[in-house]
């Protein structure tokens, strides 16, 4: 949106990492390599977004600085944007579960199910000697903490070395604590009195194994909320027909050069974006924009790759290839939204950058108050109380409450055809109360014709004025000029050359014809240059303005010589999408620098709240500002190319857009499927995405505040029960998939009705 140059960043997949603690820690290392000037962490997409300073930063040394810490790092190239390794952490977390679940349901037989059966308790004890069961379940759970349960004390035990204890150091130590007092117990009885020589090996098995267990759950969940990079990716072929001197041979996509010839077959995929050359055919192009009816394609039309040729053979020529597609451009875009942190996420982040060491030593507090003043036996009690509060209060669902739900949302965004250039634009859309537009392009299909032209002056007829107006705007790029040329066309009229062409910014244009200087614009711009004009002529413009039509007039030698008017059809579904951003609880505006009247016309129509009319580009700007003061959070709707200082100003911009370059660098939000109601999708959404976002908050928070007195047995007092570790350890595992499997709710849950 800026015309600043864009800083330099970089992207870093991060293994290892595990909680928000480990977030925190990840980018203060990255933070202190020199040349970075910011650096942001997402634990849900296991990504590094770092942007650079002026001088650069070493690669080498942000991989660095991520491995002193305990992680492992790897730079994601331009070229080859991060597939995601889903499906392999998928299936190494179901390994270790299963691994860990078979070594400790013996482990738990043994100790537990004597109390749940009886006559299992009996039948274990009478057949076995006790100091053999005891030798059994420490080598089973010492299997358990040394093989699939490992992770958690060399990554650990690495944390606190590096003074940054997280998660997995507080579960090494809660069931690394159980493991060492039932091992002592059992190699050394005498060192403990009678009523403190209790077993906690199944409690270290099964905290391991549960916590174990979260983390499957939480892959396989996670993988589904990064369906959406997959799906995209996932249309992008492999191979493609080239001609090569003459012959039609398949390549490998990556072997494809801007200019090669390729051909498409029926059911094929378009392998790059590029212009058809020959053919005509049917392209689905659902896949990228959302709108599921196919679209024709014929010589001169443009081909977005990924998309897919339905019916007939088309030959084109490539235009983009590799990281500069349309779909790259995607693909990128939403890998680095979901990588993107919120400012509420800041906050939490910096709330549990504290809050596992206060964990730690609330449990060293739990464990010396029952070890002091407990009742016996009073070791046994601290040790449960300690373990406990370590384990409850691992903060993993803080970590990923936020980046879960912002991963699945703007999945669903890019499946809806809404594309956000910006991570914070979705917290920002929950509180917009104004939605202003552009008219021509935006709500309008932005293909006028010509529909009146009156001359002015006896001597000349409509062919003639048509003919030399057509002349004069033969030089613009204006899309009133393209209409008086298509309807110059038309008549097959011949046009002159134009000498001394000046494009007068908002107002019209000038140039010299066959001898005559020509002036063509609007009413003020006639009045400033000394032209006349009637109180007749201000009459029948405002009578085609009132119709709704662009209206302009033209002058010969300082004298009016025509009326002409241009119509522009209102898009497809124009109406639907302002009565939804009322229903939404937004007021809306319509800033245009086309006459008042035709504005109120369209204004009239839509149903749009606010008029602004014969609006200069740079007083846009302006404009906007006063509605930002006047009703709060304003999002501005424009085609992203000729509104770039609106879309600037607006809290939110989104461009309507083909995919375009210039459309997706020019806002906050980009609609590729060019449907207006995906404005009001893109806001409900938002606020669907933020109430997630609380509610996951609200667990992670309420759920810690809430266990963690009862780990270190506040209601002993009461009930004389205390909270089990394995029980702590499931709740823990929990809260997690809780908050991921709240997160995906926001694949299916309807964008209506969502009230700000």
């Amino acid at each position: 949106m800026s015309t600043l140059p864009t800083p330099p960043t970089l992207d870093l997949e991060v293994e290892g990492m595990t909680c928000a603690s480990c977030v925190r820690r990840v980018e203060t290392a990255l933070g202190k390599v020199p040349g970075v000037a910011q650096a942001s962490v997402n634990l849900a997409t296991r990504r590094a977004h770092v942007t650079l300073s002026a001088e650069g930063a070493d690669p080498g040394a942000l991989v660095a600085a991520v491995e002193k810490r305990g992680y492992q790092a790897r730079l994601i190239s331009r070229e080859s944007p991060a597939a995601g390794g889903e499906a392999e952490e998928d299936a190494v977390a179901g390994r270790r579960f299963l691994l860990a679940l078979a070594l400790t349901l013996p482990v738990f037989l043994i100790e537990m199910g004597g109390h749940l059966i009886p006559a299992l308790h009996h039948a274990i004890h009478s057949r076995i000697d006790p100091q053999w069961l005891a030798w059994a379940e420490f080598a089973l759970a010492t299997a358990v903490l040394a093989g699939p349960g490992r992770t958690f004390f060399t990554r650990g035990f690495r944390a606190l070395r590096h003074l940054g204890p997280d998660m997995n150091t507080l579960v090494a130590l809660g069931a690394g604590s159980a493991w060492l007092y039932s091992t002592l117990v059992t190699v050394a009885p005498a060192l403990f009195p009678d009523t403190a020589r209790h077993l906690y090996f199944e409690a270290a098995a099964v905290v391991a194994t549960l916590i174990l267990l979260g983390r499957w759950l939480e892959a396989r969940a996670r993988g589904r909320a990064g369906s959406a990079i997959r799906h995209l990716i996932g249309l992008q072929p492999r191979t493609a027909w080239a001609r090569r001197d003459g012959d039609w041979i398949e390549l490998q996509i990556d072997a494809l050069a801007v200019g090669d010839e390729v051909r498409v077959r029926p059911g094929e995929k378009i392998p790059v974006d590029g212009a058809v050359l020959e053919g005509e055919s049917w392209v689905d192009e659902s896949m990228i924009t959302g709108e599921p009816m196919p679209v024709a394609r014929r010589a001169g039309d443009r081909l977005i790759g990924g998309t897919l040729n339905t019916q007939g053979s088309l030959v084109m020529r490539a235009t983009q290839v590799g990281a500069d597609t349309v779909l790259a451009h995607i693909i990128r875009l939403v890998e680095q939204t979901q990588g993107a942190k919120l400012p509420i996420q800041r906050l939490v982040d910096r709330v549990t950058g504290w809050f596992v060491p206060a964990v730690m030593v609330l449990a060293v507090l739990a464990f010396l108050g029952w070890l002091l003043w407990g009742p016996e036996p009073r070791l046994t009690h601290a040790l449960i109380a300690g373990v406990a509060v370590l384990i409850i209060a691992c903060p993993c669902a803080m970590g990923l409450a936020t980046p879960i739900s912002i991963m699945v949302a703007t999945g669903r965004a890019a499946g809806l055809g809404i594309v956000f250039r910006q991570g914070d634009a979705l917290q920002r859309l929950r509180n917009v109360r104004v939605a202003a537009f552009d008219k021509t392009g935006t709500l309008t299909v932005g293909r006028p014709a010509l529909s009146d032209a009156q001359p002015l002056d006896g001597s000349l007829d409509c062919p003639t004025l048509l003919a030399a107006v057509a002349s004069v705007q033969s030089a613009s790029e204006h899309p009133i000029a393209h209409a008086l040329l298509d309807a110059a066309r038309t008549e097959s009229l011949p046009l002159s050359p134009v000498e001394g062409f000046e494009a007068l910014t908002g107002a019209g244009v000038r140039g010299r014809v066959d001898g005559h200087d020509w002036l063509l614009g609007n009413e003020p711009l006639m009045r400033n240059s000394g032209v006349p004009v009637e109180a007749g002529v201000t009459a029948r413009i405002q009578a085609l303005a009132g119709q709704g039509k662009t209206v302009f007039l033209a002058a010969r030698d300082g004298r009016l010589a025509g009326i002409l008017g241009v119509a522009d059809s209102l898009r497809p579904g124009a109406r639907e999408a302002i009565d939804r951003l009322h229903a939404l609880g937004l007021k809306t505006a319509l800033i245009t620098g086309d006459h008042t009247a035709a504005a109120q016309a369209v204004a009239g129509e839509l149903g749009i709240d606010i008029v602004h009319a014969q609006t200069l580009p740079e007083h846009k700007a302006e404009i906007l500002r006063g509605l930002q003061r006047d009703a709060g959070t304003l999002a501005f709707v424009g085609d992203g190319i000729n509104d770039a200082p609106a879309l600037a100003t607006a809290d939110v911009g989104i461009a309507i857009g083909q995919g375009t370059d210039v459309a997706i660098e020019s806002a906050d939000v980009v609609l590729m499927n060019e449907d207006l109601n995906s404005v009001a999708r893109a806001i409900a959404l938002s606020r669907l995405t933020l109430r997630n976002i609380g509610q996951n908050l609200f667990w992670a928070f309420a759920y810690n505040a809430a266990l963690i007195p009862v780990a270190a047995g506040a209601l002993y007092p009461f009930t004389g029960l205390q909270l089990s570790p394995m029980l702590g350890a499931a709740a823990m595992a929990l809260s997690s998939v809780f908050v991921v499997i709240n997160a995906l709710r926001l694949k299916w849950l309807p964008l209506e009705n969502q009230h700000g």
